[in-house]
């Protein structure tokens, strides 16, 4: 069994970095020694996120990949931190500003650490979306559709499903939707040039990338 070794303050493991610490606590579930770590950091939600909560669940998805932990670590600490962004965050995300809805998805994809760790910025930086989990080109773009989604975010971890993007693309443009996508993931960052190949109007390395690549396209449209 994986207890948790966090059960004071950053000053009681003053050679422990927060995301050590978070990586703990998340494994052990412990839930107040989430909340005591991102208390002692000093970091707002939105940083926090970015700079604790980010790498805390990548590692954990690391270990994951070589057998250390298991599939149930790695669903309970993305529900930990979902937890803790909702209840640091209160009801921020009703004041956002009102745009065309903006919708996250993973593409024929059961890896949701990245979609994951965009949503955490997302609700972060107080932006509503459509969560739509892992879909396929079909039901996504009658999602998009049926939502009047303005800009889709697209996780994918493999490359086939990367290149299945340009058929949700196609599919939008057939319908004439003006959706700008977004795309992260593995492929794309092995391969820059990859996005404009499928169709997408920007690709980002890291989930805090998404907030200036939506400032963007907002800029544009403005």
């Amino acid at each position: 069994m994986v207890t948790s070794c966090y059960s004071g303050t950053a000053a009681d493991c003053p050679y422990s970095s927060p995301v050590l610490l978070l990586e703990s606590a998340l494994i052990g579930m412990d839930r107040r020694g989430v909340q005591r770590i991102h208390a002692d950091s000093g970091l707002s939600p939105l940083s926090f996120c970015e700079q604790v909560i980010a790498p805390a669940l990548t590692v954990i998805g690391e270990k994951w990949d070589r057998g250390e932990l298991s599939l149930s670590h790695v669903y309970m600490s993305g529900r930990l931190c979902e937890e803790f962004m909702e209840e640091v965050l209160g009801g921020r995300l009703e004041s956002a500003q009102e745009r065309r809805p903006v919708a996250l998805a993973v593409l024929e994809d059961y890896h949701l650490l990245g979609k994951r760790l965009v949503g955490f910025v997302l609700k972060g930086a107080g932006i509503p979306y459509l969560d739509y989990g892992t879909v396929g080109v079909q039901e996504l773009v009658r999602r998009t559709q049926r939502d009047g989604v303005g800009v889709l975010l697209i996780s994918a971890l493999m490359l086939p499903s990367a290149l299945k993007v340009r058929e949700v693309r196609d599919a939008l443009d057939r319908l004439g939707m003006e959706c700008r996508i977004v795309v992260g993931g593995a492929p794309f960052r092995l391969d820059p040039a990859l996005h404009r190949e499928v169709g997408a109007d920007v690709s980002c390395d890291t989930a805090s990338q998404v907030l200036p690549a939506l400032a963007q396209l907002w800029e544009g449209e403005s």
